[in-house]
């Protein structure tokens, strides 16, 4: 399956694809329909709700902090569940007042200091996954690139795909964004994050598949509120019988 065919067209949201297809180390493919990565869900129209459920999508788990949470601009259907999670842990300000001062907190530099300062809020994120009724669940947050991007990054690992095919998806929303950016009137900061990673000698992939050297994900969110159980369920949601 080539990466293209994952992108999910969802009305009113730019940065939508399936975690299904991803080579995994023993040779096999993750499963479409199960697990969806999104930008905010909050902007889907009612054409963009019917194909979340055509899609199969039963819950939404939104990571947002409650300060981003606006109302939806068409009604969600009552077919779907929304779990809310916040990942940030944004009152730790001795953390964000460092990671939020620039470019940084756009890219993957943030993902290990922040496993290994808030394990629990992750576990807390895979838990709400695993636990989730029968049928697809999509993960979103704002731009669907860096919390997403880091709750995709551990539910990959744990169903052993390869770190190049994580690195490969987490790159996809840089081909996505520059839409939501200018349907919002927002400044396209895809070229300044490349940048600001290339200053550093380093790129958004390279810095992904450091941040699994040495990170045992499943003893690390186990450790911190992860039941066995729930590794196990999150498997069978992303890996094929």
């Amino acid at each position: 399956m080539q990466a293209v065919q994952r992108h999910l067209r969802w009305e009113g949201a730019f940065n939508v694809r399936d975690l299904g297809g991803l080579r995994t180390r023993d040779g096999g493919r993750t499963r479409c329909g199960r697990i969806v990565r999104a930008d905010g869900l909050d902007g889907l129209t009612a054409h963009g709700w019917q194909a979340a459920l055509a899609h199969g999508v039963r819950t939404v788990v939104d990571l947002r902090n409650d300060d981003e949470i606006v109302r939806d601009a068409a009604p969600r259907p009552r077919a779907i569940t929304t779990v809310h999670v916040p990942l940030d842990g944004i009152e730790d300000r001795e953390f964000w007042d460092a990671w939020s001062s620039g470019p940084q907190v756009g890219t993957p530099l943030y993902f290990r200091p922040h496993l290994e300062r808030f394990p629990e809020r992750s576990a807390r994120v895979l838990t709400a996954i695993a636990r989730a009724e029968p049928g697809a669940v999509a993960v979103h947050c704002g731009s669907g690139r860096d919390r997403t991007g880091m709750v995709a990054l551990l539910l990959l690992t744990l169903a052993g795909v390869e770190p190049d095919e994580i690195a490969a998806d987490y790159a996809l929303s840089a081909e996505r964004l520059p839409a939501r950016y200018a349907a919002r009137g927002e400044d396209d900061i895809t070229a300044v994050l490349a940048t600001f990673l290339a200053r550093r000698g380093t790129t958004a992939e390279r810095v992904l598949s450091e941040t699994l050297e040495g990170l045992d994900v499943a003893d690390l969110l186990q450790a911190h509120g992860l039941a066995a159980a729930d590794v196990d369920a999150l498997r069978r949601r992303l890996l094929a019988p």
